[in-house]
């Protein structure tokens, strides 16, 4: 049994404590929400009064928080000045590759290993344990963390030294916001010619315009029953979400003279959507500004 503090018990934290909770390891996380912590109670684990307090006794510090200061300052407030010695950090939140490197040099001075490991597969994907984590970090940190990542997760994938996960999550997210709107504008445009939308997808899905967007998460009700389009676009992944990774994509870019012209003008469109209408439905909602519903 690990003793591990979980800072971020929000929609993908709490099911991802769950699981390690369920596998028997011991966790007291911290968050701002009351109701976050009463739901880690009822769950199994322990609710700390702030996180300062979740990290003193942890063998194992998780993050999961929504932004790059978030995450600045929760390590140099809460994080640092309380650890444990040996004490291994895992932050999976999505952040900037520059802040992600910053914090984990300054672990490292401390004499600290901290690893990036940001995740894919949403909220159901946490539920059921199945997330990819995209990892940067020592070797080290990476064979001591990767018995916690097996649990909540079904793909874990080293990338690389430290930023190398956030830098492999902001090119992987790019290519799904950019496919996400490809393939909507293609059943919006099939919606103009007349033709069957599940006779697009049949084809589609078996020919060169095959992509996870495409067969996995079909932003038109109907072809994939599991698809949040059958569910009013209920999220799985957020279109506000998937606007911040849009534009730490461009951000990353800009930093070191990267040519995305259709990461740019994806980033553009999902702000526009994010403004004029719900950043707080799934991301394949897009298919309703393509469709001009």
């Amino acid at each position: 049994m690990t003793s591990i503090a979980f800072i971020g018990l929000g929609n993908m934290g709490f099911p991802m404590a769950k699981n390690l909770l369920g596998a028997g390891h011991a966790v007291c996380g911290f968050d701002l929400s009351a109701d976050s912590l009463e739901k880690l109670e009822a769950a199994g684990g322990t609710a700390a009064a702030s996180a300062a307090d979740a990290v003193r006794n942890a063998e194992v510090v998780i993050t999961m928080l929504p932004a790059g200061k978030h995450v600045r300052a929760v390590y140099d407030d809460s994080v640092f000045p309380n650890a444990a010695a040996g004490a291994l950090f895992i932050d999976c939140s999505t952040i900037d590759v520059d802040t992600s490197r910053a914090v984990a040099a300054d672990a490292a001075a401390k004499g600290f290993l901290m690893l990036d490991a940001p995740v894919s597969g949403g909220t159901g994907g946490a539920e059921a344990g199945t997330l990819t984590f995209m990892v940067g970090g020592e070797d080290a940190a990476f064979e001591r963390a990767s018995p916690l990542l097996d649990i909540m997760g079904a793909t874990i994938v080293h990338a690389g030294g430290s930023g190398s996960g956030q830098a492999a999550k902001i090119c992987n997210n790019m290519v799904l916001g950019i496919s996400m709107i490809a393939v909507s504008e293609a059943f919006a445009l099939a919606d103009r010619l007349g033709l069957d939308r599940q006779k697009l997808f049949d084809i589609s899905s078996k020919s060169s315009g095959q992509c996870w967007a495409m067969t996995s998460y079909c932003p038109v009700p109907g072809p994939v029953p599991t698809s949040p389009a059958n569910r009013e676009y209920k999220p799985g992944f957020t279109a506000a979400m998937m606007l911040k990774d849009l534009d730490l994509a461009q951000q990353a870019a800009e930093s070191v003279n990267a040519i995305t012209p259709m990461g740019k003008k994806a980033a553009e469109f999902y702000g526009k959507f994010v403004t004029e209408r719900d950043g707080n439905l799934d991301f394949s909602a897009i298919f309703q500004k393509v469709r001009g519903i």
